[in-house]
């Protein structure tokens, strides 16, 4: 069964920084568009960033644009989210998932991603 594992989740101090990954096993990530979303107690879960299968170019949300950065490694088959100027209401469980088409434009929603991780919990807090 094709699997993703987010890490690298955890309580930082507003104004600092996280780098999620998201690996694979089972399959290999270049292969697929992946996409960065998040669910906040009370709010449904939103896309917060994509990288296209093969030309790795990437989309962002607004909230989060100038702050954070998606990126493939490969060779180690990760993606990672770059989190920078953390703020409180970045506070959430973010996942990653993965869908076969070749371009993301970062208005695809959770049901457009076939594969899903389980999830890893980013705090932002004083």
């Amino acid at each position: 069964q094709l699997q993703l594992v987010e890490s690298g989740g955890g309580l930082v101090q507003p104004g600092g920084s996280l780098r999620l990954s998201c690996a694979a096993s089972k399959f290999t990530l270049d292969y697929y568009t992946i996409g960065w979303f998040r669910k906040a107690p009370g709010k449904e879960r939103e896309g917060v960033s994509c990288i296209s299968r093969n030309s790795g170019r990437t989309n962002y949300a607004d909230s989060v644009k100038g702050r954070f950065t998606s990126s493939r490694d490969n060779a180690k088959n990760t993606v990672y989210l770059q989190m920078n100027s953390l703020k409180p209401e970045d506070t959430a469980v973010y996942y990653c998932a993965a869908a076969r088409y070749y371009y993301c434009s970062g208005n695809e929603g959770p049901n457009e991603y076939t594969y899903w991780g389980q999830g890893t919990q980013v705090t932002v807090s004083s």
